[in-house]
């Protein structure tokens, strides 16, 4: 009896069983890390941000005609009213096809005065993009932008990077629209500018543009249903002031 009532007075000791925890629900887990996920993506977005505002290099040499207030482009008209962006890749096909549509009407605004056109050569299709846009830089110093972007779009390899463009042809472009300094020779293949064009690129990016083309009349976006249709073009143009 004695051993029955120590064993009886142990097991009372011990009092209840504490309560098991309860497992978490898949569903749980799965909200948890649908939260985790979307914060990761919020940090990558703005370290991305800030490391393409970190490519940009303050000490490097500009081409004429560029305005870093307006993103490092290429820039005619600056008190013009109206202001239309341009953001291409020379490597671009849909690039190519706006040029074609609309390049000979928005080159003959930018001649006349009649609008503030900014033209940003970006780099998002590979190192052959780099090349051109820096040879396109070499142009304006001879005041030749505005055709030398006209002959890169017309002379545009059928497939990206694949060699087709270098140094050498770029400067026989150059030529053949009549740029005859050996400055520009010079320019071409010594990448001079090959740094202005990452600072065009690291801007674009820090804005969010991330494809080609994209356009922008007075700071919002041109349909892309107006941008193969010139007619609709022009309207948007002559609505925002254009005469």
């Amino acid at each position: 009896m004695a051993e029955k009532s120590a064993k009886n007075v142990s097991n009372a000791n011990k009092g209840p069983n504490p309560a098991k925890p309860k497992k978490k629900s898949s569903k749980d887990n799965g909200t948890r890390n649908l939260v985790i996920g979307m914060i990761l993506l919020v940090v990558l977005v703005g370290a991305g941000a800030a490391l393409a505002k970190n490519r940009t290099d303050t000490h490097a040499v500009l081409p004429s005609s560029v305005s870093v207030a307006d993103g490092y482009g290429v820039t005619f008209n600056p008190k013009a009213p109206v202001k239309l962006d341009i953001y291409e890749d020379y490597q671009c096909p849909h690039c190519r096809d706006f040029e074609t549509v609309n390049g000979k009407y928005i080159s003959s605004l930018a001649r006349a005065g009649k609008m503030h056109v900014v033209f940003h050569p970006i780099t998002l299709l590979g190192p052959e993009s780099a090349l051109t846009a820096a040879a396109a830089a070499c142009a304006s110093d001879q005041g030749k932008f505005l055709d030398y972007h006209a002959a890169l779009f017309q002379n545009q390899p059928a497939s990206e990077n694949s060699g087709a463009w270098t140094n050498d042809k770029l400067v026989l472009i150059g030529h053949s629209i009549g740029i005859t300094s050996a400055k520009f020779d010079t320019c071409v293949k010594s990448g001079q500018y090959t740094q202005w064009a990452m600072n065009v690129e690291s801007d674009a990016s820090a804005k969010n543009i991330n494809s080609t083309p994209t356009v922008l009349l007075n700071g919002t976006v041109v349909p892309p249903q107006a941008e193969l249709n010139l007619a609709a073009l022009k309207n948007l143009f002559r609505a925002a002031g254009v005469k």
